[in-house]
């Protein structure tokens, strides 16, 4: 059986591989097995294709026997929030996250707000190769539209400071054409910021496209232009932020951990002085805060796999290097919008800006992320290449005498294999980064 689910529920490009059809069969077998609620809440992002997977997702939904509840365009983390604030709900989110537009996905969430477990996945997965063509779904959704639901998601952000505010603050914001466009704007206004807006037309043709979180020179250019002194860029589906100080110093996923981490720690709020992070986190981040007294757990690529492990370890706060940080604030469901607000709110308390308070984090190793096409999506072909890759990778650091680290990994959401180098050296960096990226291409080429 062809596995359809990645590291963050179903992705790919909409009518090749999420198609109408696909998306029919998948509403229907989540709520042919969904036995904990009749109600189903679905968002989405501002793709051109969401539409038309909101209409197939409800067919299958509906003649599953479960009810539509269309909450419009809206940033993921909205969905477990108010399945969390109900509790009749389980919930669907149409997007591809950091994607391109023409992709999209499908993520689902359980009647906790939590994505579905692998057993869940497989589920599904095993009901889907049962009913294969066997299956006709009647093209007759009903779906009962609640935008209104939106206003008590967007209230907790505000009310996530409790009664400061963000008085006086030059703020940027890049919103991607994306969820964040419909309404992260009013809620920093609201907070009291002065806000500029960059990207923030509603437009599924240009989401993620050279801006975002995963393409920072709109912001950077935008800093300059305006003199602000800190600026925020979210991905397509606002639940993982990057931000942008005046001198255009990155504040990625691991300096808002170990700068937010480190202020719960001396509040000593901060169960065992834990962060939960993945084998992506820079090891200068590590290093540093292990020299401060804390501990730090890494897991595999995936914000499913950070929660899993936050509730294992009964940690309060873990994310990615990305930008999509789990914390206590709203139940661990990744929130690039709350993220921005709290980093705000800590430099408006300690009446710092934003670059000052990043010269107080730790000094990142060099560290080069490499990627490469693959031929294939399969999974029998990637775990051939990973091998080689692995040993490769282990006659390297063989060799290699000082804090090095090299680590591979085939991506969850695209056909792409990644290639991770860091170590104090730079040049050491770049050298064993073209190493491993002609000997990867080799196999690859080798293997097709």
């Amino acid at each position: 059986m062809q596995l359809i689910f990645g590291t963050d529920g179903i992705r790919g490009v909409f009518n090749k591989e999420i198609t109408y059809d696909l998306a029919q069969k998948i509403g229907y077998a989540f709520g042919i097995i969904n036995n904990d609620t009749q109600k189903v809440l679905i968002g989405r992002d501002t793709r051109v294709s969401g539409n038309l997977l909101l209409e197939a997702l409800s067919n299958g939904l509906n003649q599953s026997g479960k009810e539509v509840i269309d909450i419009g365009i809206c940033p993921t983390p909205a969905i477990p929030f108010l399945i969390k604030q109900f509790k009749i709900y389980s919930g669907i989110m149409i997007s591809a996250s950091h994607n391109p537009p023409e992709y999209n996905g499908i993520k689902i969430f359980d009647h906790f707000g939590h994505k579905l477990n692998k057993k869940k996945e497989i589920e599904i997965e095993s009901y889907l190769n049962e009913i294969k063509s066997n299956l006709i779904i009647k093209k007759q959704s009903k779906i009962i539209q609640k935008f209104h639901l939106l206003e008590i998601y967007q209230r907790s952000l505000i009310e996530s400071i409790g009664n400061n505010n963000l008085d006086g603050m030059k703020i940027i914001l890049d919103t991607c054409h994306g969820s964040a466009s419909a309404f992260a704007e009013n809620i920093f206004k609201q907070l009291g910021a002065s806000v500029h807006v960059i990207n923030g037309n509603i437009d599924g043709s240009k989401i993620n496209v050279k801006c975002g979180s995963t393409c920072l020179d709109p912001l950077k250019k935008a800093i300059n232009e305006l003199n602000a002194e800190i600026g925020f860029s979210f991905d397509g589906d606002a639940d993982r932020v990057i931000g942008i100080d005046s001198e255009e110093n990155i504040l990625d996923g691991d300096h808002i951990l170990f700068l937010w981490g480190r202020e719960l720690m001396r509040e000593k709020i901060l169960s065992r002085n834990l962060l939960i992070t993945t084998v992506m986190s820079n090891l200068g981040f590590e290093k540093e805060w292990n020299e401060i007294g804390g501990i730090l757990i890494r897991t595999p690529v995936g914000d499913k796999f950070i929660h899993e492990e936050i509730n294992r370890q009964k940690a309060d706060l873990g994310g990615e290097q990305s930008g999509h940080i789990l914390s206590k604030i709203n139940n661990y469901s990744g929130d690039g919008v709350l993220t921005a607000i709290q980093i705000a709110n800590f430099c408006r308390q300690k009446n710092m800006t934003l670059r000052d308070l990043l010269k107080t984090s730790f000094k990142s190793f060099p560290q080069k992320l490499t990627n490469i096409q693959l031929h294939s999506n399969d999974k029998i072909f990637k775990d051939l290449i990973e091998d080689n890759i692995n040993k490769f990778i282990k006659e390297k650091l063989d060799y290699v005498s000082e804090p090095c680290r090299i680590y591979a990994r085939n991506s969850g959401t695209e056909p792409i294999l990644r290639i991770l180098v860091e170590a104090e050296n730079k040049n050491l960096v770049n050298d064993i980064s073209v190493q491993m990226k002609k000997f990867a291409e080799k196999i690859i080429e080798r293997k097709f």
